[in-house]
């Protein structure tokens, strides 16, 4: 049509961005990136999109709600509900891709990254032996990609079935058994509670640290949107207006092993570890139906040695112990990672030393974390778009 410019053809576009990973963060860069007549191509090691939340365990429902969690240009059905269930958000990830008509290939992963030699770009080693030429990356491999499980002594020929969280769908094999759930993040908080209402005959729950637990929803107010309310407020503040509503809101569960912690809420949050929203923590613990222990020191035989020098012999031990982001094989020669395997820049910054490499979802903020990667998704097709964006014909 006369006097209206042509959209730009993003076929020809000899070096794309390559976006490594079809997670949440991932899709929603690429979404944006096309949006803006960037051509962006998501690189996935497994073979559809999704592939951590498929293999969460089957109760899991998202803690943000639906209408907060929303990726660019895709609204969440209402149908849904409040708590995004597992399934359902894997079914909008898949309705996603489709909807934006994005270019994935799946079955590949993305192995090395390095400069390229002219210094224009980047250069990608892949399974196969393939090698891809990107204009810019951008890294959404996730922030649970590979399990940790702590080295404990023994552990290797304790008797009986140790496995980590990521292992773990339902309580059915757990029915009548005595199970040790170790870590009380929300992972663990969550397992628990599940063993308890599936029938588990003796649950305890092994704890380092006591987490600050919030309620998920406090008369129809959820927790996220004081999240996202305090968020640029000073470290100090927060904290004590988190004591205060932990005390009206929380019950002490002190006399169950359970204390409040020294250390305050969003004090805890600078260092990583986000507060326990409670499904159904607490009662199960006020009935005694969850009972804390200590945190776990070694395993002997049959016996696990708790760090109290106590020992119990669980039927089953369940770790949930966390993830690593794993990212030192595919970025640890860039120096593009702090000291405890982290990117150093995030969403839309760079390293100077190397641009257009940028990382998403590698962070877990109380502002709910579907969230803020949709902001990043933005913020980074924007930068990219400034730098890239091919003129139309």
């Amino acid at each position: 049509m006369p006097g209206v410019p042509a959209a730009p053809d993003m076929t020809t576009q000899p070096r794309p961005v390559y976006v490594i990973g079809a997670g949440p963060g991932g899709l929603a860069v690429a979404a944006a990136l096309r949006a803006r007549g960037v051509r962006a191509v998501v690189v996935e090691k497994a073979e559809s999109v999704g592939a951590s939340w498929r293999g969460h365990y089957d109760r899991l429902h998202l803690h943000t709600t639906r209408r907060l969690s929303a990726l660019p240009g895709l609204a969440m059905p209402r149908r849904f509900g409040r708590w995004v269930s597992r399934d359902d958000v894997v079914r909008y990830l898949e309705k996603y891709a489709e909807f934006h008509e994005l270019e994935l290939v799946t079955g590949v992963e993305v192995t090395r990254i390095e400069r390229s030699a002219d210094g224009a770009g980047w250069t990608l080693h892949a399974t196969g032996g393939r090698v891809l030429a990107a204009g810019a990356v951008v890294v959404a491999t996730g922030f649970n990609h590979t399990p940790a499980l702590p080295d404990w002594p023994g552990r290797d020929t304790y008797g009986n079935p140790l496995l980590h969280a990521c292992a773990y769908r339902n309580p059915e094999p757990f029915r009548g058994r005595d199970v040790l759930v170790v870590g009380v993040g929300n992972t663990g908080a969550e397992i628990a509670v599940d063993l308890v209402e599936g029938g588990a005959a003796r649950v305890r729950l092994a704890v380092r640290t006591a987490p600050h637990i919030v309620r998920r929803s406090t008369a129809g107010w959820p927790a996220q949107r004081t999240g996202i309310l305090v968020r640029r407020l000073p470290v100090g503040l927060v904290d004590r207006l988190g004591a205060l509503v932990a005390k009206v809101s929380v019950p002490d569960l002190s006399a169950y092993g359970l204390p409040r912690p020294a250390t305050g809420l969003y004090s805890r949050v600078r260092q990583g570890a986000i507060p326990v929203q409670d499904v159904g923590l607490i009662d199960a613990v006020r009935a005694g139906r969850a009972e804390p222990v200590a945190a776990v020191d070694s395993f002997d035989g049959a016996e696990v040695v708790l760090a109290d020098g106590s020992r119990i012999t669980p039927d089953a031990v369940i770790a949930a112990t966390g993830y690593r982001r794993a990212l030192e094989g595919l970025v640890g020669e860039l120096d593009v990672l702090d000291g405890r395997g982290r990117p150093r820049t995030h969403g839309d910054r760079t390293s100077a030393h190397a641009p257009d490499l940028y990382f998403t979802g590698f962070s877990n903020p109380i502002s709910g974390m579907f969230r803020e990667m949709a902001l990043d998704a933005e913020k980074i097709a924007r930068a990219v778009a400034r730098r890239h964006r091919p003129q139309a014909g």
